[in-house]
């Protein structure tokens, strides 16, 4: 799938994004709206969304991630699992840079990712054996996002933890990668995103590499170290609070 660019009306990236119970939405700015929202800035050229940042409330940014499903990944040289990651969600903070970009940092605490399992995950058409989980721990899940031109670049550190019931339980592998809207690409692996339209629906793509783990197993089982390509359909959307 080729990298697409999308050029985000800032009007219309109001009403999806920071004003999603908004009916209707006027080509010029709507001050009356952002009057009774106590929203205010002295720019009138300045785009909504950009104004809903520079309020002079202060207000403390919002970024909410939601995964979907539809979702790929692969490991080593075998067959990408089929993953749906429908239900996963997280928040943090946003501040406002320059030229669009918004930086961003998720709360990991309260970020959720399904796991791998029967229930979410097929390999070559068949869903996981019952038994089998692997568990995906995140420890860091930051970056930065062009509002204007959609491209999402966020570095996630994470655990997988491989167990097959109370049978037996790996050591984690940790993986570290850029999830990124454009392309992705290593020595093994390559994925290619979708930068995030006006909806905050985005594709992101991140190959790591996944270093040995002393448990003899796994190291053979998946020939580490060796590559992995995490391959997300994803929802990106901003609010403000006081």
């Amino acid at each position: 799938m080729g990298c697409q660019t999308f050029h985000i009306n800032p009007n219309s990236f109001y009403k999806r994004i920071y004003a999603p119970n908004t009916t209707r939405f006027s080509p010029q700015p709507n001050f009356k709206l952002l009057k009774t929202t106590s929203l205010t800035s002295n720019r009138l050229n300045e785009p909504a969304s950009t104004a809903i940042i520079n309020q002079t409330q202060n207000p403390t940014p919002n970024v909410n991630f939601k995964t979907l499903g539809a979702c790929k990944l692969g490991i080593s040289r075998y067959p990408d699992f089929d993953y749906n990651a429908a239900g996963g969600a997280g928040s943090g903070t946003a501040t406002k840079l320059s030229n669009g970009q918004v930086s961003v940092e998720f709360d990991v605490k309260k970020l959720y990712i399904p796991p791998l399992s029967t229930a979410t995950t097929t390999f070559l058409g068949f869903p996981l054996p019952p038994l089998l989980k692997i568990d995906i721990l995140p420890l860091a899940f930051r970056g930065e996002i062009n509002l204007e031109s959609g491209k999402v670049d966020l570095k996630f550190i994470a655990q997988f933890c491989f167990s097959v019931g109370s049978l037996y339980k790996a050591r984690s592998l940790l993986v570290e990668t850029v999830l990124t809207s454009d392309e992705s690409k290593g020595k093994m692996r390559e994925g290619r995103g979708e930068r995030m339209d006006e909806d905050g629906r985005c594709r992101l793509v991140g190959v790591a590499t996944v270093e040995p783990i002393n448990d003899l197993f796994m190291d053979t089982f998946l020939s580490l170290p060796t590559e992995c390509l995490a391959d997300l359909n994803a929802v990106i959307s901003f609010s403000t609070t006081q």
